[in-house]
């Protein structure tokens, strides 16, 4: 009965679906894939994926194909005799997939309406489904389970933030968390959350997570010179990233920027907004605070091969924030500012880079913790304490130095969750 309810509402919600669809496609100038969507392949995608059999697994957007990287990899090296079929939601997920060649072919994940689901089912023939983090889309799930297809979630999580939503509407999630044959979560809070919710027990278990093993080590001073280069940013200077930010965080950061460039005149500083498409709005930021904006974008165009100290790189692409990392001295990660919970703390530092970062990372708590754990980055508790501590890391390197070695350090003790992941798909494979 909760099923057929669903089902009415997503059919009733479907034409409003399109339209955003289409509205995002049309204003980004990239191609709606209105076919994938709705369960159709080009035939050369068919065929691609008819020479042997297909392991799927899907990731949303740009951090979840991130994280899902090493487990595509390992996938690809334990199981050779496979096709891998990488399925996301967003277009940014899509380009950093196909870009990096994570998998045989990528595809946008079908709407959960039912004749998408059979139509991409009936076509691929998956032997097993994996499914990142916590994605729950009930008519997929429950139409897999029936064809006896195996659904995994891997590095499963549901934050403290969400948890009262998701126990609001357990009676929703129950029947569909007991289809997936196996849930694997990043802790135990994640696991007992997720059971309260409605997911077996004896099919629940804590194996980590696939973030902390992202590739990590120090960049070399000839590495960092060549990535300067790429970017146009001088090679003998501070450069401080305000990564993933959000509205409301880059005023903050230019103020902040504004007085300590008065201080420091070899400082420079890199803007990436967590979403691209607001590149024209913190444009206009940085100009009206006195600044000259250089977009990524426009960068070779525009002929500059070494940005001066008052013009500010704003990044509006995607899939380069490791890179921008790397040539970096000191980064502040997003989100965490305004009330929005944060962003990843682990990718600046596997690249050995310190870190800091605002009051609000409910969404990566556990991340926050063990960061201030090992000492791998500095919390601040508002736009004041910011300035101050980016101030004292401009002014040590000896300080930069270390937290940044206290990164990699917490990279190299907490891996090894792809392994598990990668047993389990193993054992689900053999049965």
């Amino acid at each position: 009965m909760v099923l057929a309810v669903y089902g009415l509402l997503t059919w009733a919600t479907l034409p409003f679906a399109l339209l955003y669809h289409w509205y995002r496609s049309v204003s980004r100038g990239r191609r709606s894939a209105f076919g994938e969507r709705l369960g159709w392949l080009p035939k050369e995608a068919r065929q691609a994926l008819s020479r042997q059999p297909v392991i799927w697994i899907h990731a949303v957007s740009v951090g979840e194909v991130i994280a899902a990287r090493p487990l595509l990899k390992g996938l690809r090296q334990q199981h050779p005799d496979y096709q891998l079929l990488l399925s996301v939601t967003t277009e940014t997920g899509r380009v950093v997939a196909e870009r990096d060649q994570l998998a045989d072919l990528v595809i946008y994940f079908p709407f959960d309406i039912l004749p998408a689901v059979r139509r991409l089912l009936d076509r691929l023939h998956p032997r097993i489904i994996i499914i990142m983090e916590t994605e729950i889309w009930p008519i997929f799930i429950q139409e897999a389970a029936q064809r006896r297809i195996p659904v995994v979630l891997v590095n499963g999580r549901i934050s403290e933030r969400s948890f009262p939503r998701y126990r609001c509407f357990d009676w929703f999630f129950r029947p569909i968390l007991e289809q997936l044959s196996w849930l694997g979560m990043q802790s135990e809070p994640d696991r007992q959350r997720i059971i309260a919710c409605g997911a077996p027990a004896e099919r629940t278990q804590v194996l980590g997570n696939l973030k902390y093993d992202i590739p990590s080590r120090s960049v070399t001073q000839e590495e960092r010179y060549a990535l300067r280069e790429r970017y146009a940013l001088p090679q003998d200077v501070l450069v401080f990233t305000a990564a993933s930010t959000h509205p409301g965080e880059e005023q903050q950061l230019l103020a902040i920027w504004r007085d300590l460039a008065a201080d420091q005149p070899n400082l420079h500083m890199v803007l990436v907004p967590r979403h691209p498409e607001r590149a024209a709005e913190v444009a206009a930021l940085v100009e009206q605070h006195g600044c000259v904006c250089r977009r990524r974008t426009r960068l070779a165009a525009s002929g500059v091969t070494s940005l001066a100290a008052d013009e500010v790189l704003l990044v509006d692409t995607v899939g380069e924030l490791t890179a921008i990392y790397q040539l970096s001295d000191l980064v502040f990660v997003g989100g965490s500012l305004v009330p929005t919970g944060g962003h990843n703390l682990l990718e600046p530092a596997a690249c050995g880079i310190p870190s800091l970062f605002g009051p609000n990372m409910s969404n990566f708590r556990e991340v926050a913790a063990l960061v201030l754990q090992y000492g791998a980055g500095v919390q601040v508790a508002d736009q004041l304490e910011l300035l101050e501590a980016v101030r004292d890391f401009l002014v040590s390197s000896e300080l930069r130095q270390v937290i940044g070695a206290n990164g990699l350090k917490l990279m190299r003790d907490t891996g090894g969750a792809t392994r598990r992941y990668l047993d389990l798909v193993a054992q689900v494979l053999a049965a």
